[in-house]
């Protein structure tokens, strides 16, 4: 396996997702990639902190662009274990994000009910890398919550 794979870096957002799950939170993880270098991970911490944005996406997002010192996130990729939301999506647009490649599907909150014309038209999309594991992982976390 190339080291710098799509695999090696969903794996990095798993990483984080493996770490909102240990914080009872809903296990989704990001990264964000610039030329083959994580430049921000985060997870979901919407409970922790007490806010509805704090989204892995919102928080990958706000991470990279203060690393970047640019508010566009041109030539990055997000690696996202969940399909984005609409507010996720929206922010992505806004900041021009490149390419983005989620694992799992979300029927019920995912951007892609309302069609990709969410996101910037030049973002590049795909999905279902490790998306049986992302599945699995958001279906126990339900499960023991029920």
């Amino acid at each position: 396996m190339n080291i710098l794979s799509d695999e090696y870096f969903m794996k990095k957002a798993f990483d984080e997702a493996e770490k909102a799950k240990g914080e009872n939170e809903v296990p989704v993880g990001a990264v964000i990639v610039s030329n083959n270098i994580v430049i921000a991970k985060a997870h979901n911490q919407v409970e922790a902190l007490n806010d509805p944005t704090a989204h892995a996406e919102i928080l990958a997002i706000t991470s990279a662009t203060n690393y970047l010192g640019s508010k566009y996130l041109e030539k990055c990729t997000l690696y996202v274990t969940l399909e984005p939301c609409m507010m996720c999506a929206s922010a992505l647009n806004w900041a021009k994000i490149d390419r983005i490649v989620y694992a799992a599907e979300d029927p019920k909150n995912g951007f892609m009910k309302c069609g990709k014309q969410v996101l910037h038209p030049k973002t590049k999309l795909e999905f279902g890398l490790m998306r049986d594991k992302s599945s699995e992982m958001l279906k126990a976390f339900f499960q023991n919550k029920r």
